[in-house]
């Protein structure tokens, strides 16, 4: 079998091929069903600006909530010398403020910084989609599973900071196999922006060749430039303060271990959402929240640290999801172990987080996307393809369209978001199940 330049083992994913015709060149074959690129691409502009229209239209209900606090930050620092992080602590990473001041020519008007908004979201996965076709030998497969699933979590996934780590992500997922060093650059400019990127950092130290070459050192040499920029601005100690902001939240309503909480509200009235002021966000008021949220933030550590070792162990069992020897590269000995430790990661960041926003959601995104653009859609990543198809399509239900509903406790909507966490938690499973799988 013939080794392509992705890194997978042709015949390992798909079945043993026929030897070429000399002098023929070996390509995959289009799928049918997908059709050009030119009607991808025209999907892919339909869909964001669908959501965009959708997101802006809707401004004032909330769907673009978060991005005008951005355009207010932003404000705040342009008019009156205040800065988060370099002036008070902040619960994002410094580099968050990058994106907001890059549409800060927008700030005047909340409806024309959040079409900026939009705009450089949009222009992010145009580039993550770009480089997503180039580098997978079946990349529109991948790409059209994006594009559904961006539909399917709706506007939300443009209207965060994680609609931008979304398609960094993917970029880097999608190179990590032949350039490990920039994929790591990106992911690290990503956590600088929102914590989960991070993750996959641990999971590309976790099945590299060259761990600290390509993989710890350049993350290093990443964050030094940040840390001393933000230092050299007047940070102090508070460039790490997003690290500890966390701790003063409590449980939030849509957080899959507040699940049996939302279940019992429509039973107890004596359990019910409150709003957290400090942070605007709904949580948790019954017997042991607080306890559940403080034991999420130890299940979180130690199930990031099963997964990486599982990670370790898979990649150098050199087996993949099908059972077959593992895809292999230079830089990654199993590409395979790396998007499964990643989707793993990102679950655990969300099953085991004491906060549940729905825009979380995204992170799940990446490591399918490239995964289907490696291997098709006739492989195993087919399950959690579908699985979070459907979870994104329940959360876009309870937010933006239902979420009023769900915080009053409305039955219907309450048991939506159940099913939900309970898909999640089950693909979670799934996940490292794959990964211990190993022989």
């Amino acid at each position: 079998m013939e080794a392509t330049t992705d890194g997978t083992v042709d015949g390992a994913v798909s079945g043993a091929a026929a030897p070429a015709a000399p002098g023929a060149t070996s390509a995959p074959r289009p799928d049918p069903l997908l059709g050009g690129r030119v009607w991808l691409w025209l999907a892919f502009a339909v869909v964001h600006l669908a959501l965009t229209v959708v997101g802006v239209g809707l401004i004032r209900e909330g769907v673009f909530y978060d991005v005008e606090l951005y355009r207010f930050w932003v404000r705040d620092g342009l008019d009156h010398g205040w800065w988060p992080v370099l002036d008070a602590a902040w619960v994002y990473p410094i580099g968050a403020l990058a994106p907001m001041l890059a549409v800060a020519p927008w700030a005047g008007s909340p409806v024309a910084y959040a079409l900026a908004w939009a705009a450089l979201v949009t222009a992010l996965d145009a580039l993550a989609l770009a480089v997503l076709l180039r580098a997978q030998r079946r990349g529109e497969v991948g790409a059209w599973w994006w594009l559904g699933a961006t539909l399917a979590l709706g506007p939300v996934t443009l209207g965060r900071l994680d609609g931008l780590i979304a398609p960094l992500t993917v970029m880097a997922l999608a190179v990590a196999s032949t350039r490990p060093r920039v994929a790591t650059v990106l992911l690290t400019a990503g956590a600088w922006i929102k914590v989960a990127p991070g993750a996959i950092v641990l999971a590309l130290a976790s099945t590299a060749r060259r761990a600290v070459r390509d993989v710890l050192l350049p993350a290093a040499a990443a964050s030094a430039v940040v840390v001393a920029l933000a230092l050299a601005l007047g940070s102090g100690s508070r460039v790490l303060g997003f690290l500890v902001e966390q701790g003063t939240r409590g449980l939030q309503v849509e957080a899959v271990g507040a699940t049996p909480y939302s279940l019992a509200r429509l039973v107890d009235p004596q359990i019910a959402a409150y709003l957290n002021h400090d942070l605007n966000t709904f949580e948790i008021a019954g017997p042991g929240s607080g306890a559940v949220a403080t034991a999420l933030d130890v299940l979180l550590l130690l199930a990031v640290a099963a997964i990486v070792g599982l990670a370790w162990r898979a990649a150098r069992r050199g087996i993949d999801v099908a059972g077959d020897a593992a895809a292999t590269d230079g830089a990654i000995r199993s590409v395979e172990a790396l998007l499964l430790a990643t989707l793993a990661l990102e679950l655990a960041l969300i099953v085991f987080n004491k906060v549940g926003s729905p825009q979380y959601l995204a992170w799940l995104l990446p490591p399918i996307a490239v995964a289907l653009a490696r291997s098709g859609w006739a492989g195993a990543w087919r399950t959690p393809a579908v699985v979070v198809l459907v979870a994104c399509g329940l959360t876009q239900w309870m937010f933006p369209w239902d979420y009023i509903a769900f915080l009053t406790a409305w039955p219907p909507i309450v048991v939506v978001a159940a099913a939900r966490n309970v898909l999640l938690v089950a693909l979670l499973g799934w996940t490292v199940a794959r990964l211990w799988r190993t022989r």
